[in-house]
């Protein structure tokens, strides 16, 4: 639980950012900021009893420090956000940003179903250290987000928020994809610097990239499997699930494209494909955390309803990096 102390900062800076916001302060506007690079979406550690065990959250992210990532998302859905308390998404953000060193940006996962709701834990992520915030569609009423919609929730989010906002569009966990006409809306916007898009259809991708063309806005790449043709259609980096576990070679794979390597980068992206694929669409999160395990991290088990993996799932699982050459 977010100790007391904290979550009084948190309520006090929640009133004193609003109401200078509405009285016009600049909130993050005019402070662009430079997403590009590679970024794992850190995994929430949990205990047998299924308590958020912030002692191997930190482990873990000692370890992932050593390698060359721009940054890190917290509470995105690799961190099974919609599982924790709103308390237990700040402190995870708060014990991040204490254990990562402050050259390394922290991107928080902000995003709930009310604009509301948004606007407050977004401004609390600011407070417990967070650089930017990581907003998904909001999804319950997915039948009523048109682009109006979410034109407008993102719009009051950004206007608000004291830190850069980044979009975030998952359709595979939202069943809804933000429209590419609203993200060019929303690029026009001072304080959205970019989208992360986890899709996975390189063509919107790339049409993402055109369209907002003329605005200082960035497009991250949602996963290591389109990684490469992501960078070729323009993105300026990654949001992925397989760096908690191949991190060192999802930052080669990053400066073969920056490089103009693409043979030896297109051998490498073949590599990661079918292991990228087990630990998002095929297994999921258990998947991921039975990796990392594996990899000497600490992976653990899921908060329920996730369930672990079958002893069958897990030899699938091990295969799929095993005839790529990493186990």
């Amino acid at each position: 639980m977010l100790v007391p102390r904290v979550w009084s900062s948190v309520r006090l800076g929640l009133s004193r950012i609003l109401s200078r916001t509405l009285k016009g302060w600049p909130s993050g506007e005019g402070r662009r900021m430079d997403l590009s690079g590679i970024y794992p979406p850190v995994t929430t550690p949990f205990t047998a009893t299924a308590e958020v065990d912030y002692g191997k959250l930190e482990e873990n992210l000692h370890k992932l420090g050593t390698f060359p990532f721009r940054g890190f998302v917290l509470q995105g859905s690799n961190g099974e956000f919609p599982f924790l308390t709103s308390s237990e998404r700040l402190e995870v953000v708060s014990r991040a940003r204490q254990a990562l060193p402050k050259d390394k940006l922290l991107l928080a996962g902000s995003g709930c179903e009310s604009t509301q709701a948004t606007v407050e834990m977004t401004v609390s992520m600011a407070q417990v250290g967070a650089d930017a915030a990581m907003v998904v569609t909001p999804c319950y009423y997915r039948g009523r987000m048109s682009s109006a919609a979410l034109i407008h929730h993102y719009t009051k989010v950004a206007d608000l928020s004291p830190i850069p906002v980044v979009l975030y569009s998952v359709p595979a966990n939202t069943g809804l994809d933000l429209p590419v006409d609203a993200v060019a809306t929303l690029s026009q916007h001072p304080n959205i610097v970019g989208i992360k898009d986890s899709g996975g259809d390189v063509t919107r991708i790339g049409l993402i990239v055109h369209k907002t063309r003329s605005q200082d806005f960035q497009v991250l790449a949602g996963s290591a499997g389109f990684l490469l043709a992501s960078y070729a259609v323009g993105a300026v980096g990654g949001v992925c699930a397989l760096a908690n576990v191949l991190g060192a070679q999802v930052c080669q794979l990053e400066r073969l494209c920056l490089t103009g390597q693409w043979e030896d980068a297109q051998k490498l992206q073949h590599r990661l494909i079918e292991p990228n694929t087990a630990v998002t669409q095929r297994f999921g999160i258990p998947g991921l955390k039975k990796t990392m395990d594996w990899f000497g991290y600490y992976g653990g088990p899921c908060r329920s309803p996730l369930q672990e993996l079958s002893p069958a799932q897990e030899e699938a699982l091990r295969l799929d990096f095993a005839s790529n050459g990493w186990l």
